[in-house]
């Protein structure tokens, strides 16, 4: 299957449970995330538990628009507390797989699903309407620029991931 999708949003919070702030651009490194970010300096909510995938999260612009036809929910992109915000990418599919996003490589790790540290900080609803639609956790595998507009695009065989519960 063939497609190509774009970065529509940017979002960065320096200090865990801070509200996200939209950017034009960032630089992925490997094995810190997106500069600027909370978990680039490892001060996010999850940062000291266990497992990979928290280095970059991505979730489909479509799958918020589906929250808000689906079950009445309206969530604006920096609601969902994911870093880049996508149009055209079946992120679901990239688990275990490299793709391009700008000038970075990132590799999807796992689904992101939705938590109820989520709903908490957002609105009662968003966990089930975002179930299995959640986003993906990616790690870093080239350093580079994202920018908004910047294409993604698979790139790269699968790849061997974590596996036991910490991939889920």
């Amino acid at each position: 299957m063939q497609w190509k999708g774009e970065i529509v949003g940017i979002f960065l919070a320096a200090e865990k449970g801070a509200r996200l702030s939209a950017a034009s651009e960032t630089r992925a490194v490997v094995g810190r995330g997106l500069e600027g970010d909370r978990y680039f300096e490892r001060k996010g909510t999850y940062s000291a538990k266990p497992g990979g995938g928290r280095e970059v999260t991505l979730i489909e612009s479509e799958a918020i628009e589906a929250a808000t036809r689906d079950y009445h929910i309206e969530l604006s992109p920096d609601e969902t507390r994911r870093n880049l915000v996508t149009r055209g990418a079946p992120l679901n599919h990239l688990v275990g797989r490299t793709f391009r996003v700008g000038e970075a490589l990132l590799r999807g790790v796992r689904l992101c699903e939705p938590c109820d540290y989520l709903e908490g900080l957002t609105r009662p609803g968003l966990k089930k309407a975002l179930i299995h639609r959640g986003g993906l956790r990616a790690e870093v595998v080239r350093e580079g620029r994202i920018r908004v507009g910047d294409a993604i695009e698979e790139g790269g065989e699968a790849v061997s991931g974590p596996s036991g519960p910490e991939a889920r």
